[in-house]
């Protein structure tokens, strides 16, 4: 078996291909921020973070960062011309009400039937961390999962049933990892694309799910 993996950087121009002109998305906290820098100059794409911007640009250069002007994973960002701040709770309420088109989310495992477990892992020792997620994975148009396909372990995100506490229910409609994009239809993993090298049935068996 011969594939290569997309790095971080790939995987994010990946899913900014998916993102049309005009749409207003959120990016979650920590992979998914990356798809920020990736969208071409010539189209505009509304982003939004939970903690009150709309209208955020691509990370800032090293030595140009404004630690003012972050997004609500604490990193530094960019406002583009137009971009506007708000309360926190306008956001939740944009977030809420469906004004979203997409929220690209991070996941530790996602079920075929599209249920989405991505705040915490069941550990005790670990932080809960829900954030917006909830907000997001339920207000969004659409929800797509950002993830690598396999944890540390080597063990698959792509779940049968999750296992993990779920933070939303039949959310997910698509998954990019660094092996593939997989849509959910009727509970159902659909295999869309893999990277050079690797069939339908090697990811299967590799991920130990069905793909359709």
């Amino acid at each position: 078996m011969s594939y290569t993996k997309l790095n971080r950087e790939q995987l994010a121009a990946r899913v900014a291909r998916d993102i049309h002109e005009g749409m207003y998305v959120n990016l979650g906290i920590g992979l998914p921020t990356l798809v920020a820098n990736h969208f071409p100059a010539n189209v505009e794409v509304f982003l939004q973070s939970e903690n009150g911007l709309l209208g955020m640009g691509a990370a800032p250069a090293k030595g140009n960062e404004d630690f003012d002007l972050v997004n609500a994973g604490k990193q530094p960002v960019t406002l583009l011309a137009g971009g506007s701040f708000f309360h926190s709770a306008d956001s939740f309420a944009m977030m809420r009400a469906g004004h979203l088109d997409v929220a690209v989310l991070g996941a530790f495992q996602v079920a075929a039937n599209g249920d989405l477990a991505n705040w915490h892992t069941g550990n005790p020792a670990d932080i809960p961390a829900v954030g917006g997620a909830m907000d997001l994975a339920v207000g969004a148009k659409q929800t797509w999962v950002m993830m690598e396909h396999f944890t540390k372990d080597g063990v698959s995100k792509l779940v049968e049933r999750c296992s993990y506490p779920i933070t939303g229910v039949r959310c997910v409609k698509r998954i990019y990892t660094d092996l593939a994009v997989i849509d959910i239809v009727s509970d159902q993993f659909v295999l869309r694309e893999t990277v050079a090298g690797l069939s339908a049935a090697q990811l299967s068996e590799l991920s130990g799910v069905s793909f359709f």
